[in-house]
């Protein structure tokens, strides 16, 4: 039996077949199209996804139920002596409270540490990485856990919004704001960190919100995380919620941009595309603790 194993949900982007291969169980999270549930890469692809998003469905998500996160967790503890349980930030879904009070039942306490780091897709994949590179070096799962809690806010990411009427449906902004947004080909930059997710500024057009997320990443290098940079600490994260062109595009606009840096790219999940729409684009960077390198 293996000391300490992984367990993260589908917002974290992570894929079921990456995840066999690494030992990682993956949580399938739930989500709605026009009323109707559907589980990520179980149900449908993420191509008919957009279609039919694009085709004006309704979407809506919610979190897995209880006995749904247990069902992972008793399949990995019955693997692992203890698990590190990944969700998204709690303040992005409930999902992470459902998973902290469920991990103080008796039969999880002590052995299921819930890892609230304000991270999201590629951000979490970034820190789970680390934790896989801890374990492999021996340490328990409550020093990795102080590790990576002491290291939960070095990261940054922007996220860009193509369709600016996903942030109305959601309630991020009101019918009007959105009506004149769309009028004037308003793209909103938005800033993930301290696990919120917050208004940064408005661009106008797609090529001018490439540009200030880009910049914006670049000044963050060459500033906070200057001396991860120089270390090999500090990797660069895309990520997107589209059709596999347009997301193959955006990949390659951010390697090309940080040509001397390793650059990690994760598709968004559909539950997060849900609330960004198609054409929801990321960049940012982690900086991996000193203990997992």
């Amino acid at each position: 039996m293996k000391k300490t194993g992984i367990v993260t949900d589908s917002h974290s982007g992570m894929t079921h077949e990456e995840a066999e291969k690494l030992g990682i169980k993956v949580i399938p999270m739930p989500f709605f199209l026009n009323e109707v549930c559907y589980y990520e890469n179980i149900e449908i692809t993420r191509e008919e996804f957009f279609e039919r998003v694009e085709a004006g469905e309704s979407v809506s998500t919610t979190q897995a139920s209880p006995q749904e996160v247990m069902d992972v967790w008793d399949e990995a503890l019955a693997e692992c002596e203890k698990i590190l349980h990944f969700p998204m930030s709690s303040g992005l879904s409930g999902s992470c409270a459902t998973a902290q009070a469920l991990a103080c039942e008796d039969k999880y306490e002590g052995r299921v540490f819930v890892m609230d780091l304000g991270r999201i897709s590629v951000p979490l994949v970034c820190i789970i990485y680390d934790a896989l590179r801890m374990i492999e070096k021996g340490m328990e799962a409550e020093e990795i856990r102080d590790v990576l809690n002491a290291h939960a806010g070095d990261f940054d990411i922007y996220v860009g919004v193509d369709d600016i009427s996903f942030l109305q449906r959601g309630g991020r902004i009101s019918s009007a704001t959105a009506f004149i947004g769309k009028m004037l080909n308003i793209k909103p930059m938005l800033h993930l960190k301290s696990g919120l997710l917050e208004k940064h500024k408005e661009c106008r057009g797609a090529v001018k919100l490439h540009k200030e997320m880009i910049a914006a990443i670049k000044a963050e290098l060459e500033t906070t995380f200057k001396e991860g940079v120089d270390e090999g600490r500090v990797q660069v994260i895309a990520a997107c919620c589209a059709k596999r062109e347009i997301a193959d595009a955006w990949e390659k606009e951010v390697r090309e941009a940080f040509p001397d840096m390793k650059v990690i790219y994760g598709d968004l999940s559909l539950g997060i595309a849900c609330h960004l729409g198609p054409g929801g684009i990321g960049v940012g960077c982690s900086m991996s603790p000193k203990e997992s390198v």
